[in-house]
């Protein structure tokens, strides 16, 4: 399986900025794609962007033209850059592969105040 750790996390304020970052432990083009998700509490986990090996990202309605996913491929790493944020994006984010495998990371804890 596939290694996953995320970071970047924090505490913002509305209209604040915050870019994640997710190392992983392989190639990441040799994956079809990969996405970042979020968990707010109480609620279930939900994709919010992801870039494929090919073709165009995909960004939720909720969070498009405010964040940016991208990715380093000598890094192996895969960034969340998110800006304008919204008290409603408080949740843990996770990174993952496309389709999902059954291991997530630890994830990492955004928080924006209003």
């Amino acid at each position: 399986q596939v290694q996953l750790v995320e970071s970047g996390g924090g505490l913002v304020q509305a209209g604040g900025s915050l870019r994640l970052s997710c190392a992983v432990s392989i190639n990441i083009f040799s994956l079809t794609a990969m996405a970042w998700f979020r968990q707010a509490p109480g609620k279930q986990r939900e994709l919010v962007a992801s870039v494929p090996r090919l073709g165009t990202v995909w960004y939720a309605d909720s969070v498009k033209g405010r964040f940016t996913i991208s990715r380093d491929g000598a890094k192996n790493t895969v960034y969340l850059q998110m800006n304008s944020l919204k008290p409603e994006d408080t949740a843990v984010y996770y990174c993952n592969k496309l389709p999902p495998q059954a291991f997530w990371g630890q994830g990492t804890q955004v928080t924006v105040s209003s």
